[in-house]
């Protein structure tokens, strides 16, 4: 992955920027303008394609090619480097016409119409073969033009059509059982069919989970959500095949939804690309959005095995399809942009570069703004511009970290089901609670897949992994016997694979290696908290536990009134473990409780931040072969000491041994003894 995302930046000779074009919806004479404005804002990598199937094949089976041969002429002209998608993602509207058992049926039995993106069955036969035939008349026209420096398959899988429901998708998921289980004895033992008489004696009787009257079966449910992501992961092999097959030379991508989509395993198409790329836009209602960002690049970063990865969308300010679509403050697109290379980045691209005048998204923001080269988004696109060619030497180096955080979407999947004993437990909730106490801290973490080699870590968090594998969790549990240390959230390591229950105890996959034995879960009621023994307070989940070997650190209160259903038992244990230590939280401790808690787990496994550094402060610290690189940025109202050595990428200031980051800006120090790129 590193070499192909390499082979990028040096073609680009610095770190990418851009974001996705679309000439299509303008004049002519509009095209010689943005090339211009292009050069001006330091743009050298354009996204092209993405939404121009009905542009390119106009009528079954007609290709019409001169408009893009026009673009891309264009672009290599000023010098700017093409992503080129395959333009898959939205398939025009005579095909619809021509294939309407094509669109996508919902848990009901409604089938969607055209008229707007992504309106296809992911398992259409037709779908399939008329983008296939799309991709290859692409790749063999444009595989030799000197403006190609990246293939782009598809965009967002799944975003909008991850599930149908259609004949033709009960036909596929049978076919995927059928090679999962391979016969109808190993389907009924995983699904565990004995219950409610569902026992299947026939595969025609298999159907994918449409509306019922009762709780669908969970591992149904759970196989559909598996094989849902797979249909995706089908098509994107097979344009990934045909853009190797003809263009051998110029890597592959696809831009993935990280937490912003919960219906698509990004870790299974990850490995499918040359590096990873992904879309990340701010919750405009959170004012801790920053964390959130922060949370997707680390995941961005654990999905690429570590390698530096490439911010395929963002937004410069405000987005056209939350509830609120809160614009940007001064400065904040800045701190956006440089906290993703902070993370890995190795390029910063947007959707889009021209704000549009019609359609779905013409009040999403952009590089170049309704009101034009006199508005402040473009006054701040030109001056990152700038700041990217300092920081190109950044390009390549890796971030340092110790601390990893298991992530699964199976997890996911299978904690939001049915019928669980909290609808309060939710799995982002989870994992972006601690996740926030640790970026509070100043601590970087990777989140990475529970299959992941853990051995290059001191500390290993899971905040939420109900459902584990035997291997996983042996991997877990080896990781702290040969002296790693770890720290589990309650409700983990209780089922398997298939969404059966662990037996003889909770935490089920964890319970030896934390010493502990959930006798009973207790979880709360809406709003009801719980205070502990070192006086925060907790909700949403108790247990009963009984130390098998652990220590208890802190209880619930011993006094029912305020310890809730299991006052006096323990809340949160340490064991030691074989050469590590495991710790377990047994409930959700308030903010600062459990900020408290693990930094406690960090001192006790030797985890540093890069820098002290005060709350609403990043610190992050990326390593290259010839120095490394500490991103300051300072999300707070004040200017903000830190201790540093070196020269400030950005402004060229030295830092003697300290260095003041002003309120909402950034430094980038290169640290002393690395020596700068031209020397």
């Amino acid at each position: 992955m590193t070499d192909a995302l390499k082979q990028l930046s040096d073609r680009l000779g610095g770190i990418a920027y851009g974001g996705d074009y679309n000439p299509e919806q303008w004049p002519r004479e509009v095209w010689d303008e943005d090339v211009r404005l292009m050069r001006e804002a330091g743009v050298n990598l354009v996204t092209v394609g993405v939404f121009s199937w009905a542009f390119l094949e106009p009528r079954p089976g007609q290709y019409e090619f001169e408009l893009l041969d026009e673009v891309l002429d264009l672009l290599h002209a000023n010098g700017i480097a093409a992503d080129l998608a395959t333009a898959t993602a939205s398939p025009p509207p005579w095909f619809s016409l021509r294939h309407p058992e094509a669109l996508p049926v919902t848990a009901d039995g409604v089938r969607l119409t055209h008229g707007s993106r992504q309106t296809f069955c992911p398992s259409s036969p037709a779908y399939a073969e008329a983008a296939g035939r799309l991709a290859e008349r692409l790749v063999e026209r444009y595989r030799d033009h000197p403006a190609l420096a990246l293939w782009h398959l598809h965009n967002e899988w799944g975003n909008h059509n991850a599930h149908c429901y259609c004949d033709s998708s009960a036909k596929a998921f049978r076919d995927w059982l059928r090679e999962r289980y391979g016969d109808l004895d190993g389907l009924n033992q995983a699904w565990g069919t004995a219950f409610w008489s569902q026992r299947y004696g026939d595969w025609a009787e298999v159907m994918p989970p449409r509306a019922t009257a009762a709780v669908p079966n969970p591992t149904q449910q759970l196989d559909f959500w598996r094989f849902s992501s797979d249909a995706l992961l089908r098509l994107h092999r097979r344009e990934a095949e045909i853009v190797r097959r003809l263009s051998p030379g110029i890597p592959l991508t696809t831009n993935l939804l990280v937490t912003l989509e919960k219906k698509v395993d990004g870790f299974s198409f990850a490995g499918e690309c040359d590096f990873v790329s992904v879309d990340q836009y701010l919750t405009a209602a959170d004012p801790e959005a920053h964390v959130g960002l922060s949370l997707d690049a680390d995941l961005a970063r654990g999905m690429g095995g570590g390698a530096p990865w490439l911010l395929m969308e963002h937004s410069t300010s405000a987005v056209n399809w939350q509830p609120r679509n809160v614009a940007k403050t001064p400065g904040q697109m800045r701190r956006n942009s440089l906290a993703h290379v902070a993370r890995g980045a190795d390029g910063v691209l947007y959707f889009q570069w021209r704000q549009s005048r019609a359609g779905a998204e013409k009040w999403h923001s952009a590089m170049l703004p309704h009101g034009g080269t006199g508005t402040k988004t473009w006054r701040e696109v030109t001056a990152l511009g700038h700041d990217l060619k300092a920081l190109a030497e950044v390009r390549g180096s890796r971030v340092e970290s110790d601390v990893a955080l298991l992530f699964d979407w199976n997890a996911w999947w299978a904690l939001e089901m049915d019928a669980t004993p909290s609808r309060d437990v939710r799995y982002l909730d989870l994992v972006r609670a601690w996740y926030e106490a640790l970026w509070s801290l100043g601590i970087t973490c990777d989140l990475v897949h529970p299959s992941s080699d853990l051995s290059g870590h001191r500390l290993v968090l899971v905040p939420s992994l109900s459902l584990t594998s035997d291997a996983d969790a042996s991997s877990l549990d080896a990781f702290v016997r040969e002296g790693g240390h770890a720290a589990v959230g309650f409700f983990s390591g209780v089922v398997d694979e298939n969404d059966h229950v662990r037996l003889g105890g909770h935490p089920g996959a964890y319970r030896d290696m934390l010493g502990v034995h959930v006798d009973e879960f207790f979880p709360l009621r809406e709003a009801e908290t719980v205070r502990l023994s070192d006086g925060s307070e907790a909700t949403v989940w108790t247990e009963l536990v009984e130390p098998r070997g652990a220590e208890t650190i802190v209880s619930f209160d011993s006094d029912p009134s305020y310890g809730g259903p299991v006052a006096g038992h323990p809340a949160v244990t340490r064991n030691a473990h074989g050469a590590g230590v495991s710790w377990y939280v047994a409930t959700r401790p308030d903010a600062d409780a459990l900020r408290g808690l693990l930094a406690r787990v960090c001192r006790d496994a030797g985890v540093t931040a890069p820098a002290e550094v005060p709350a609403g402060v990043e610190a992050v610290r990326r390593r290259g072969p010839d120095g490394t690189y500490l991103f300051l940025i300072n999300h707070t109202s004040g200017d903000v000491p830190v201790a540093a050595r070196g020269v400030d990428l950005l402004t060229g200031t030295v830092a003697d041994g300290r260095t003041v980051v002003r309120a909402g800006d950034v430094v980038v120090v290169r640290e002393d003894g690395t020596p700068s790129s031209d020397r």
